[in-house]
């Protein structure tokens, strides 16, 4: 019902910026969006997530300032920008959906969505 594929990663210095772009295909215009990250030997964590019904936006502490989440809706796609990036910034990064709404209003665990792509790698060297 939604499927996602992400695009962008790769390699960048401390300090420097990346754009990550997950193309969506839903018949569905309102449902809540995500990217989480997870670095080797760590668990998926979640570091933005966007509702797409009124557009508000929530991020986790370490990326918040720095990350931006937002839609194109012309584009159908979920982007992330990413700045003033970090080693520990390395990771694997997935573009998440899920239908319930009523998690949208938080960060929660990856076991509450239900869509997800297949990832691509972000490595931030010092």
């Amino acid at each position: 019902q939604i499927q996602l594929k992400e695009s962008g990663g790769g390699s960048v210095q401390a300090g420097g910026s990346l754009s990550l772009s997950c193309a969506v295909s839903s018949i569905y215009t309102r449902y809540c969006s995500a990217w989480f990250r997870q670095a080797p030997g760590k668990r998926r964590e979640a570091v933005a997530v966007l509702y797409t019904g009124d557009g508000s936006t929530y991020y986790d502490d370490s990326v918040k300032g720095r990350f931006t989440i937002s839609p194109d809706y012309a584009k159908n796609t979920l982007n992330l920008q990413m700045n003033s990036l970090q080693p520990e910034d390395t990771a694997m990064y997935y573009c998440a959906a899920d239908l319930r709404l009523g998690i949208c209003r938080a960060l929660h665990s990856q076991y509450d969505y239900h869509y997800w792509g297949q990832g691509t790698q972000v490595t931030v060297s010092s």
